[in-house]
């Protein structure tokens, strides 16, 4: 999985760190914003180096609009 999208995280709606199927996803209230402005929007998801034996850690990276969104926001 190297994409996450809102739905997927179970729409977090406080900034921390989520224990996903895939292991740890810490969510900013940047990245927070960007969903609550566009819902469909796709992240990237960046691995973070962890010790062996600990699940796997990841921050969202840069994000996607689905081709439909209109940036003209009010």
């Amino acid at each position: 999985m190297n994409k996450i999208n809102w739905q997927k995280t179970g729409h977090v709606k406080e900034p921390g760190r989520y224990m996903l199927t895939f292991g740890w996803l810490t969510v900013t209230a940047d990245d927070l914003a960007v969903w609550e402005l566009y819902p469909d929007a796709s992240f990237t998801l960046v691995e973070i180096a962890t010790e062996p034996d600990v699940p796997d850690e990841y921050r969202l990276g840069t994000f996607e609009l689905t081709p439909n969104v209109v940036l003209d926001h009010p």
